[in-house]
């Protein structure tokens, strides 16, 4: 994991533009994004973003469905965990942090999101709910404890 991206919306035409904002200045322009599906209701074949093309590939099995896999000639390829938009403020903090830090072993993007679940349940949760908060996490349903409203458009970490 590269990074994390805690987007506005699902919208992935609408909100990539303010990702690769952030990005190209430091990896270079961004060329080819590749998601998997499940959490994007739009996929277009490519977006627009800063006067150049983005190419848009998904994958089902491929790529975990909380992530993104982008690519550029400057830097090759990084990914970066997709912060579920309805999360709240503190969750995404330690997942953006989570996501960007070198410490400890490789974890997945849903591993992470399944921890993070199963660490605000508090110590207390039972075996059959960090089962069910990280089958929910597999199935996109990151479920927050509020809405918070973001002025920008998302945040990116790295």
């Amino acid at each position: 994991m590269d990074g994390a991206w805690w987007p506005g919306s699902r919208d992935l035409p609408g909100e990539f533009s303010a990702l690769t904002d952030g990005l190209d200045p430091r990896w270079g322009r961004i060329t080819r994004i590749a998601v998997n599906p499940r959490n994007w209701p739009i996929l277009p074949p490519r977006i627009f973003v800063n006067g150049h093309v983005v190419k848009v590939g998904w994958f089902t099995s491929e790529l975990d469905p909380h992530s993104i896999l982008l690519l550029s000639h400057a830097i090759d390829r990084r990914t970066l965990l997709v912060v579920p938009p309805e999360t709240d403020e503190s969750s995404a903090a330690r997942l953006m942090h989570a996501a960007s830090a070198d410490t400890g072993p490789p974890m997945t993007a849903t591993a992470l999101l399944t921890a993070e679940l199963v660490g605000r349940q508090g110590p207390e949760a039972t075996a059959a709910e960090a089962t069910e908060a990280a089958e929910a996490a597999a199935d996109g349903a990151f479920l927050s404890y509020g809405r918070y409203q973001r002025s920008a458009v998302g945040t990116v970490e790295m």
